[in-house]
């Protein structure tokens, strides 16, 4: 081990059960012994080091000896795991100047184009938690304002080489990715199967959910582990063709992930960095053909089909760049996809289309046929346009939900059980009419205000799609809950504004 360098003062590390999100936070006393706090002032953050290790964090002080006496450093949550040394352990803390990719950064707020070189800067120190939230906001917002091409080009090859990546001997690997934003939409886990009971590769990763009710990954994990490691995945695929893992475990794009924490809150979504994103983390996962699903609808993320056809080019010269074959297909997102909005729900309804069940909801069977389809397509086997006759067989025999159930047994049990949420009230209709529209983002913000998906049972069971008639009283939806305080927040807004719209009949107005 590297001897500690002279004129750094050393703490000993104490666990501090602070919750900081992303960011590496430690605390410090008032009355530290081994340096004076007032000698940080104007330095917003400090660096930390161990031998080789270093790691840079905000500083907080605190009076109260109970939570870090004089002798010690409390480490957060985020930065005693990435640390990874045993409570005790002495560090030596010293401030840290700003990490030097900032100066690209405060080019870019003055509107100045950055170079290859500066951007992989700014990833390489994003992937490892140099930045604080206020640094990445201030990056992500100068780059909304504008970006080029070649900073795209630059953007998704820094991020897609800053973690692991992953690499299949099949010469045919497929995916998919859907860009978010519809309810219940949770189509990858029937496409997957299908396509793997064919036999083409589909190594599956996806993302735990942020602002939505529901992700693929945390919908999966009503149905077994989704945190596996890059070998444990391999293991699956192998044994299974696909797997439906959660991306972030295996470190895929990790600068990605951070970059996605702030900018949700913040509501940035611009196409540049979404295609960045999407593609940096299909790139490091070894794709070599991969299926976009693009819905539009008035409170979908693309809200007219000039916006669609923008966003594909984007994605379409992204991967011209990089080698891989991307198709694009617009959908309908102008209503929920399923019936149930959150993770226990959602799984019921893929486990009841896999199982051909009668009461399965028909759109969600349909979309996930014809994505499927395209996917089948890629075998050179295959005859052009049979993909979807193949997709219909391979889950009305019963094939794909034999497949679900190998692919469930190999990534392992499920952490938890998932029941429903036992607190319920049912949301029903102010007036007789026709479903008319059907506000997307309201539906997932009142799943979320439920619990989801943090509470995998809590969400929305939905009872009226669009084009259904409605009587006065009669339930739009469920809401489901564990928490009480939840349950009234989410139940209020629902009965504010309940994100439907029903006209006297198809065409009036209301």
């Amino acid at each position: 081990m590297n001897p500690t360098p002279p004129g750094r003062a050393q703490l000993k590390s104490r666990h501090v059960n602070l919750d900081t999100g992303r960011e590496n936070v430690v605390v410090i006393s008032r009355r530290s012994t081994a340096l004076r706090p007032e000698l940080f002032r104007g330095f917003s953050r400090v660096e930390l080091r161990s031998g080789s290790q270093t790691q840079l964090a905000t500083m907080l002080l605190t009076d109260d000896d109970s939570l870090v006496g004089p002798d010690e450093l409390g480490m957060a949550e985020p930065a005693f795991r990435r640390f990874g040394l045993p409570v005790g352990s002495y560090i030596a803390v010293a401030p840290a100047p700003s990490p030097s990719s900032l100066d690209a950064v405060r080019a870019k707020i003055q509107g100045k184009t950055l170079e290859a070189p500066d951007i992989g800067a700014i990833v390489d120190d994003l992937a490892h938690y140099r930045y604080s939230d206020m640094e990445t906001a201030a990056f992500l917002v100068s780059s909304a304002n504008f970006m080029t091409s070649g900073e795209l080009i630059a953007l998704t090859e820094a991020m897609a080489r800053a973690g692991t990546q992953l690499r299949w001997s099949a010469k045919t690997v497929v995916d998919k990715h859907c860009i978010g934003g519809i309810p219940g939409n949770r189509t990858s886990m029937i496409v997957v199967p299908i396509v793997a009971a064919h036999g083409l590769t589909i190594p599956k990763t996806s993302s735990r959910a942020i602002t939505s009710p529901a992700g693929t990954a945390d919908t999966m994990e009503v149905l077994a582990r989704v945190d596996l490691s890059v070998e444990a995945m391999k293991e699956v695929v192998a044994s299974c063709n696909g797997c439906l893992a959660w991306g972030g475990h295996v470190n895929l794009s990790p600068a990605d992930d951070i970059l996605i924490s702030v900018e949700r809150p913040l509501a940035l979504d611009t196409h540049e960095q979404m295609v960045a994103s999407i593609m940096s983390k299909k790139l490091a996962a070894g794709s070599t053909h991969l299926l976009i699903d693009l819905p539009v609808g008035p409170s979908a993320k693309l809200t007219t089909a000039s916006e669609a056809m923008r966003l594909r080019k984007l994605f379409q010269f992204v991967g011209d760049r990089f080698g891989l074959e991307v198709e694009i297909v617009t959908t309908d997102g102008r209503q929920p996809i399923g019936n149930g909005i959150g993770p226990s729900l959602e799984a019921q309804d893929v486990m009841a289309v896999l199982a051909n069940e009668p009461e399965a909801p028909r759109d969600l069977r349909e979309k996930s046929l014809r994505l499927a389809a395209h996917l089948l397509e890629h075998d050179p086997n295959l005859r052009g346009g049979a993909g979807y006759a193949l997709a219909s067989e391979l889950l009305t025999s019963g094939a794909a939900l034999r497949q679900m159930v190998k692919i469930i047994e190999a990534q392992g049990p499920a952490p938890s059980k998932s029941e429903l949420g036992n607190l319920t009230a049912d949301i029903r209709a102010n007036r007789s009419g026709v479903v008319s529209t059907i506000d997307c983002l309201r539906l997932n913000r009142l799943a979320r205000t439920a619990g989801a998906p943090l509470d995998k049972g809590a969400g929305i069971k939905l009872f009226k799609k669009l084009g259904n008639r409605v009587e006065q009283g009669e339930p739009l939806y469920r809401i489901h809950a564990f928490e009480p305080s939840g349950f009234d927040l989410a139940v209020g807004m629902a009965e504010l504004d309940s994100a439907y719209r029903l006209e006297t009949e198809v065409g009036a107005s209301p």
